[in-house]
């Protein structure tokens, strides 16, 4: 059911936690299941030196949190403009129909981090 990818980043999340201010942190929820991604960036100028990430959701959601702060990383904010939830299900090796909400709500998370970066 679940990529190979997906199960990793799942299994062995990636840059959990929080970054301490002046990072940028929002927090999404999916109004239909529930999931919470809170999100956390820090800026160098115009681009993303690190990311972080923490999730109460499902399977798919906490592997797609883990692999957007990996793709984050070193992308300008122009760069993070351009996500969509495409992005999100290569990076986790493909979702199943069921699961394309954790796509969503992690497109859902760089657009509010770039609301709140304006």
């Amino acid at each position: 059911m679940y990529s190979q990818r997906l199960l990793e980043h799942f299994q062995n999340p990636r840059n959990v936690g929080d970054l301490q201010p002046p990072a940028v942190t929002v927090e999404v929820t999916n109004p239909i299941c529930g999931d919470i991604l809170r999100l956390s960036v820090r800026f160098e100028g115009q681009v993303a030196a690190e990311a972080r990430y923490k999730t109460r959701g499902c399977t798919a959601s906490i592997a797609a949190g883990s692999a957007l702060t990996e793709w984050i990383a070193g992308k300008t904010r122009a760069e993070l403009a351009q996500i969509k939830p495409a992005v999100v299900e290569e990076a986790v090796g493909g979702l199943e129909p069921e699961s394309k909400h954790a796509a969503a709500l992690c497109v859902d998370g760089v657009r509010a981090l770039l609301k709140a970066l304006s």
